[in-house]
Protein backbone atom coordinates (compact mmCIF):
# COMPACT_ATOMS: atom_id res chain seq x y z
CA UNK A 1 0.00 0.00 0.00
CA UNK A 2 1.12 3.49 -0.83
CA UNK A 3 2.81 5.40 1.95
CA UNK A 4 0.96 8.56 2.92
CA UNK A 5 2.58 11.56 4.59
CA UNK A 6 -0.05 12.37 7.19
CA UNK A 7 1.81 15.48 8.31
CA UNK A 8 1.67 16.83 4.78
CA UNK A 9 -2.01 15.94 4.47
CA UNK A 10 -2.79 18.02 7.57
CA UNK A 11 -0.32 20.73 6.58
CA UNK A 12 1.69 20.61 9.82
CA UNK A 13 5.30 20.09 10.86
CA UNK A 14 6.50 16.80 12.28
CA UNK A 15 7.15 18.50 15.60
CA UNK A 16 3.56 19.78 15.90
CA UNK A 17 1.96 19.28 19.30
CA UNK A 18 -1.45 17.76 19.97
CA UNK A 19 -3.21 21.12 19.94
CA UNK A 20 -1.76 22.05 16.54
CA UNK A 21 -2.79 18.66 15.13
CA UNK A 22 -6.32 19.01 16.39
CA UNK A 23 -6.65 22.60 15.19
CA UNK A 24 -5.42 21.67 11.70
CA UNK A 25 -7.79 18.72 11.56
CA UNK A 26 -10.83 20.76 12.56
CA UNK A 27 -10.04 23.45 10.02
CA UNK A 28 -9.60 20.99 7.16
CA UNK A 29 -12.50 18.75 8.19
CA UNK A 30 -14.84 21.69 8.23
CA UNK A 31 -13.60 22.88 4.83
CA UNK A 32 -13.74 19.50 3.07
CA UNK A 33 -16.77 17.83 4.63
CA UNK A 34 -18.89 16.49 1.72
CA UNK A 35 -21.95 18.40 2.95
CA UNK A 36 -19.95 21.63 2.81
CA UNK A 37 -17.83 21.08 -0.30
CA UNK A 38 -19.25 18.76 -2.93
CA UNK A 39 -16.80 16.30 -4.42
CA UNK A 40 -14.53 16.34 -1.36
CA UNK A 41 -15.40 12.89 -0.03
CA UNK A 42 -12.00 11.39 -0.86
CA UNK A 43 -10.13 14.36 0.58
CA UNK A 44 -12.30 14.26 3.72
CA UNK A 45 -11.58 10.55 4.18
CA UNK A 46 -7.86 11.23 3.77
CA UNK A 47 -7.98 13.97 6.42
CA UNK A 48 -9.82 11.68 8.84
CA UNK A 49 -7.26 8.94 8.23
CA UNK A 50 -4.37 11.31 8.94
CA UNK A 51 -5.94 12.60 12.14
CA UNK A 52 -6.83 9.08 13.25
CA UNK A 53 -3.11 8.28 13.31
CA UNK A 54 -1.52 11.56 14.36
CA UNK A 55 -4.23 12.30 16.91
CA UNK A 56 -3.41 9.09 18.80
CA UNK A 57 -0.11 9.29 20.70
CA UNK A 58 0.65 5.56 20.41
CA UNK A 59 -0.19 5.35 16.70
CA UNK A 60 1.75 8.49 15.97
CA UNK A 61 4.80 7.04 17.71
CA UNK A 62 4.62 3.88 15.59
CA UNK A 63 4.04 5.91 12.45
CA UNK A 64 7.07 8.14 13.15
CA UNK A 65 9.23 5.09 13.90
CA UNK A 66 8.12 2.81 11.07
CA UNK A 67 7.53 5.30 8.27
CA UNK A 68 6.43 3.50 5.11
CA UNK A 69 5.97 0.26 7.07
CA UNK A 70 3.11 1.86 9.00
CA UNK A 71 0.48 0.62 6.54
CA UNK A 72 1.76 -2.95 6.74
CA UNK A 73 1.79 -2.87 10.55
CA UNK A 74 -1.68 -1.39 10.63
CA UNK A 75 -2.95 -4.07 8.25
CA UNK A 76 -1.51 -6.74 10.50
CA UNK A 77 -3.81 -5.77 13.33
CA UNK A 78 -2.99 -2.35 14.74
CA UNK A 79 -6.21 -1.10 13.24
CA UNK A 80 -7.62 2.39 13.48
CA UNK A 81 -10.64 3.84 15.15
CA UNK A 82 -12.70 6.80 14.09
CA UNK A 83 -12.08 10.08 15.93
CA UNK A 84 -15.82 10.22 16.47
CA UNK A 85 -15.72 7.17 18.75
CA UNK A 86 -14.19 6.22 22.07
CA UNK A 87 -12.92 9.14 24.09
CA UNK A 88 -14.21 11.87 21.78
CA UNK A 89 -17.61 13.47 22.36
CA UNK A 90 -20.27 11.81 20.25
CA UNK A 91 -24.02 12.43 20.26
CA UNK A 92 -26.22 10.19 18.17
CA UNK A 93 -29.76 11.35 17.42
CA UNK A 94 -30.86 8.73 14.89
CA UNK A 95 -30.96 8.97 11.12
CA UNK A 96 -27.76 9.10 9.11
CA UNK A 97 -24.85 8.59 11.53
CA UNK A 98 -22.66 10.74 9.26
CA UNK A 99 -25.21 13.57 9.24
CA UNK A 100 -24.25 17.19 8.92
CA UNK A 101 -25.52 18.23 12.36
CA UNK A 102 -23.82 15.37 14.21
CA UNK A 103 -20.57 16.09 12.36
CA UNK A 104 -20.45 19.68 13.59
CA UNK A 105 -21.46 18.64 17.10
CA UNK A 106 -18.70 16.07 17.30
CA UNK A 107 -15.96 18.18 15.70
CA UNK A 108 -16.61 21.75 16.76
CA UNK A 109 -18.33 21.33 20.11
CA UNK A 110 -19.51 24.48 21.91
CA UNK A 111 -17.68 27.08 19.84
CA UNK A 112 -19.64 29.90 21.45
CA UNK A 113 -18.30 29.08 24.90
CA UNK A 114 -14.75 28.32 23.81
CA UNK A 115 -14.62 25.27 26.07
CA UNK A 116 -15.04 22.83 23.19
CA UNK A 117 -17.93 20.97 24.76
CA UNK A 118 -21.08 19.90 22.95
CA UNK A 119 -24.31 21.58 24.00
CA UNK A 120 -27.22 19.26 23.26
CA UNK A 121 -30.41 21.30 22.89
CA UNK A 122 -32.57 18.17 22.51
CA UNK A 123 -34.03 19.46 19.24
CA UNK A 124 -31.36 18.29 16.81
CA UNK A 125 -30.34 19.98 13.61
CA UNK A 126 -27.65 22.44 12.64
CA UNK A 127 -29.62 25.47 13.80
CA UNK A 128 -29.55 24.31 17.41
CA UNK A 129 -25.76 24.46 17.75
CA UNK A 130 -24.36 27.65 19.23
CA UNK A 131 -21.57 28.38 16.77
CA UNK A 132 -20.26 31.68 18.08
CA UNK A 133 -17.28 32.79 15.94
CA UNK A 134 -16.57 30.10 13.37
CA UNK A 135 -13.18 31.62 12.80
CA UNK A 136 -12.09 30.74 16.33
CA UNK A 137 -11.68 27.02 16.72
CA UNK A 138 -9.73 27.24 19.96
CA UNK A 139 -10.53 25.14 22.98
CA UNK A 140 -10.65 21.44 23.44
CA UNK A 141 -13.36 18.88 22.91
CA UNK A 142 -12.26 17.48 26.24
CA UNK A 143 -10.70 14.06 25.84
CA UNK A 144 -12.79 12.14 28.29
CA UNK A 145 -15.99 13.29 26.64
CA UNK A 146 -17.62 15.53 29.26
CA UNK A 147 -20.48 17.38 27.58
CA UNK A 148 -23.09 19.86 28.70
CA UNK A 149 -26.76 19.06 28.09
CA UNK A 150 -29.66 21.50 27.93
CA UNK A 151 -33.29 20.73 28.78
CA UNK A 152 -36.47 22.77 29.20
CA UNK A 153 -38.44 23.30 32.39
CA UNK A 154 -41.78 25.13 32.85
CA UNK A 155 -42.72 26.98 36.03
CA UNK A 156 -45.73 28.89 37.31
CA UNK A 157 -45.19 32.49 38.36
CA UNK A 158 -45.63 31.50 42.02
CA UNK A 159 -42.95 28.81 41.68
CA UNK A 160 -40.61 31.36 40.12
CA UNK A 161 -41.44 33.80 42.96
CA UNK A 162 -40.74 31.41 45.83
CA UNK A 163 -38.16 29.10 44.30
CA UNK A 164 -38.96 25.41 44.10
CA UNK A 165 -37.54 21.92 44.08
CA UNK A 166 -38.78 20.04 41.02
CA UNK A 167 -38.62 16.36 40.15
CA UNK A 168 -37.69 15.93 36.48
CA UNK A 169 -36.98 13.05 34.13
CA UNK A 170 -34.04 13.37 31.76
CA UNK A 171 -33.13 11.34 28.68
CA UNK A 172 -29.46 11.75 27.81
CA UNK A 173 -26.82 9.86 25.85
CA UNK A 174 -24.46 7.94 28.14
CA UNK A 175 -21.56 5.54 27.55
CA UNK A 176 -22.72 2.07 26.62
CA UNK A 177 -22.55 -0.23 29.65
CA UNK A 178 -21.55 -3.24 27.54
CA UNK A 179 -18.42 -1.75 25.95
CA UNK A 180 -17.69 1.09 28.36
CA UNK A 181 -18.14 3.64 25.57
CA UNK A 182 -15.43 2.16 23.33
CA UNK A 183 -17.86 1.00 20.64
CA UNK A 184 -16.20 -2.40 20.37
CA UNK A 185 -15.56 -5.53 22.42
CA UNK A 186 -12.47 -7.57 21.54
CA UNK A 187 -12.11 -5.56 18.33
CA UNK A 188 -15.64 -6.39 17.26
CA UNK A 189 -18.42 -3.78 17.06
CA UNK A 190 -20.46 -3.78 20.25
CA UNK A 191 -23.76 -5.55 19.70
CA UNK A 192 -25.61 -3.47 22.28
CA UNK A 193 -24.77 0.01 20.98
CA UNK A 194 -23.96 -1.14 17.41
CA UNK A 195 -20.53 0.42 17.56
CA UNK A 196 -21.60 3.93 18.55
CA UNK A 197 -20.29 3.67 22.12
CA UNK A 198 -23.42 5.44 23.39
CA UNK A 199 -26.80 4.42 24.74
CA UNK A 200 -29.87 6.33 25.82
CA UNK A 201 -29.98 6.74 29.59
CA UNK A 202 -32.99 7.74 31.70
CA UNK A 203 -32.51 9.66 34.95
CA UNK A 204 -34.83 10.98 37.64
CA UNK A 205 -33.52 14.11 39.30
CA UNK A 206 -34.67 16.59 41.90
CA UNK A 207 -33.41 20.04 41.00
CA UNK A 208 -33.51 23.30 42.92
CA UNK A 209 -34.77 26.36 41.06
CA UNK A 210 -33.82 29.66 42.73
CA UNK A 211 -36.41 32.34 43.44
CA UNK A 212 -36.63 35.08 40.84
CA UNK A 213 -35.95 33.15 37.63
CA UNK A 214 -37.62 34.38 34.48
CA UNK A 215 -38.29 33.05 31.00
CA UNK A 216 -34.90 32.64 29.36
CA UNK A 217 -33.01 32.00 32.61
CA UNK A 218 -30.65 29.03 32.56
CA UNK A 219 -30.13 27.07 35.77
CA UNK A 220 -26.94 25.03 36.01
CA UNK A 221 -27.03 21.60 37.66
CA UNK A 222 -23.38 20.51 38.02
CA UNK A 223 -22.38 16.99 36.99
CA UNK A 224 -25.72 15.92 35.50
CA UNK A 225 -24.80 16.29 31.81
CA UNK A 226 -23.24 13.65 29.57
CA UNK A 227 -19.82 12.04 29.95
CA UNK A 228 -17.74 9.26 28.48
CA UNK A 229 -16.60 6.26 30.43
CA UNK A 230 -14.13 7.03 33.19
CA UNK A 231 -14.68 10.78 33.05
CA UNK A 232 -16.68 13.38 34.86
CA UNK A 233 -20.02 14.28 33.40
CA UNK A 234 -20.67 17.71 32.01
CA UNK A 235 -23.36 19.95 33.44
CA UNK A 236 -27.10 20.07 32.92
CA UNK A 237 -28.54 23.47 31.99
CA UNK A 238 -32.26 23.96 32.54
CA UNK A 239 -33.80 26.50 30.18
CA UNK A 240 -36.64 28.14 32.14
CA UNK A 241 -40.04 29.18 30.83
CA UNK A 242 -42.37 30.96 33.29
CA UNK A 243 -45.99 30.53 32.27
CA UNK A 244 -48.22 33.64 32.05
CA UNK A 245 -50.29 34.29 35.17
CA UNK A 246 -53.99 35.16 35.12
CA UNK A 247 -53.66 37.94 37.72
CA UNK A 248 -50.17 39.37 37.46
CA UNK A 249 -48.23 40.80 34.54
CA UNK A 250 -44.47 40.57 34.94
CA UNK A 251 -42.05 43.16 33.61
CA UNK A 252 -38.54 42.30 34.71
CA UNK A 253 -38.62 42.12 38.51
CA UNK A 254 -41.84 44.19 38.79
CA UNK A 255 -45.40 42.91 38.86
CA UNK A 256 -48.54 44.67 37.65
CA UNK A 257 -52.07 43.99 38.86
CA UNK A 258 -55.40 45.44 37.71
CA UNK A 259 -57.63 45.97 40.77
CA UNK A 260 -61.37 46.55 40.42
CA UNK A 261 -62.68 49.19 42.85
CA UNK A 262 -66.29 50.45 43.13
CA UNK A 263 -66.48 53.99 41.83
CA UNK A 264 -67.99 55.16 45.13
CA UNK A 265 -64.92 53.94 47.06
CA UNK A 266 -62.67 55.59 44.52
CA UNK A 267 -64.61 58.86 44.88
CA UNK A 268 -64.80 58.90 48.68
CA UNK A 269 -61.59 57.03 49.49
CA UNK A 270 -61.34 53.58 51.04
CA UNK A 271 -59.02 50.89 52.32
CA UNK A 272 -58.97 47.92 49.98
CA UNK A 273 -57.43 44.43 49.97
CA UNK A 274 -54.82 43.80 47.29
CA UNK A 275 -53.64 40.32 46.18
CA UNK A 276 -49.86 39.87 46.12
CA UNK A 277 -47.68 36.80 45.77
CA UNK A 278 -46.95 37.18 49.51
CA UNK A 279 -50.68 37.17 50.35
CA UNK A 280 -53.37 39.83 50.78
CA UNK A 281 -52.26 43.29 51.90
CA UNK A 282 -54.22 46.44 52.74
CA UNK A 283 -53.86 49.57 50.61
CA UNK A 284 -55.41 53.00 51.12
CA UNK A 285 -57.12 54.51 48.11
CA UNK A 286 -57.31 58.29 48.56
CA UNK A 287 -60.52 60.20 47.77
CA UNK A 288 -61.12 61.26 44.17
CA UNK A 289 -59.06 58.44 42.69
CA UNK A 290 -59.69 58.18 38.97
CA UNK A 291 -59.66 55.03 36.88
CA UNK A 292 -56.24 54.04 35.58
CA UNK A 293 -54.33 55.54 38.51
CA UNK A 294 -51.43 53.35 39.57
CA UNK A 295 -50.13 52.75 43.10
CA UNK A 296 -46.78 51.20 44.03
CA UNK A 297 -46.23 48.54 46.68
CA UNK A 298 -42.45 48.57 47.28
CA UNK A 299 -40.76 45.17 47.59
CA UNK A 300 -43.78 43.12 46.57
CA UNK A 301 -42.40 42.21 43.16
CA UNK A 302 -40.17 39.31 42.13
CA UNK A 303 -36.98 38.49 44.06
CA UNK A 304 -33.87 39.72 42.29
CA UNK A 305 -31.52 36.95 41.21
CA UNK A 306 -28.54 39.22 41.66
CA UNK A 307 -28.02 41.90 44.24
CA UNK A 308 -30.76 40.81 46.64
CA UNK A 309 -34.02 42.54 47.39
CA UNK A 310 -37.10 42.44 45.22
CA UNK A 311 -38.93 44.45 42.62
CA UNK A 312 -42.19 46.32 43.22
CA UNK A 313 -45.83 45.60 42.61
CA UNK A 314 -47.89 48.19 40.77
CA UNK A 315 -51.67 48.30 41.30
CA UNK A 316 -53.72 49.83 38.49
CA UNK A 317 -57.19 51.01 39.53
CA UNK A 318 -60.13 49.85 37.42
CA UNK A 319 -63.45 51.48 38.34
CA UNK A 320 -66.58 49.34 38.50
CA UNK A 321 -70.21 50.43 38.27
CA UNK A 322 -72.82 48.51 40.28
CA UNK A 323 -75.49 46.62 38.37
CA UNK A 324 -79.18 46.44 39.28
CA UNK A 325 -79.49 49.99 40.62
CA UNK A 326 -82.50 50.64 42.85
CA UNK A 327 -84.82 53.64 42.17
CA UNK A 328 -83.27 55.46 45.14
CA UNK A 329 -79.73 54.86 43.87
CA UNK A 330 -80.67 56.14 40.45
CA UNK A 331 -82.23 59.23 42.05
CA UNK A 332 -79.02 59.95 43.97
CA UNK A 333 -76.93 59.59 40.83
CA UNK A 334 -79.23 61.98 38.99
CA UNK A 335 -78.74 64.48 41.82
CA UNK A 336 -74.97 64.07 41.49
CA UNK A 337 -75.15 64.68 37.76
CA UNK A 338 -77.10 67.90 38.34
CA UNK A 339 -74.63 69.00 41.00
CA UNK A 340 -71.63 68.27 38.77
CA UNK A 341 -72.62 69.41 35.30
CA UNK A 342 -68.92 69.44 34.30
CA UNK A 343 -68.71 65.66 34.63
CA UNK A 344 -68.07 64.05 31.22
CA UNK A 345 -71.17 62.73 29.55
Amino acid sequence: MEYKDYYKILGIDRGADDKAIKTAYRRLARKHHPDVSKGSAARFQEINEAYDVLGDAAKRQRYDALGSDWQRVAASGAGAHSPFEGGEVHFRRGGDPGGFSEFFQAIFGDLGGGRGRVRDTRRGGLGDIEFGDLGDLGGDLGVGGAADVEAAIDLSLEEAFRGVRKAISLDVDEPCSACGGAGHVNRRPCGQCRGSGWAKGHRHLEVKIPAGVDTGSRVRVPGEGAGAAGSKRGDLYLRVTVRPDERFERKGDDLYLDLAIPFVDAALGAEVQVPTLKGQVSMKVPPETSGGRTFRLPGYGMPRLKGGGAGDQYVRVQLTVPAGLSPREKELLEDLKRLRPEMPR
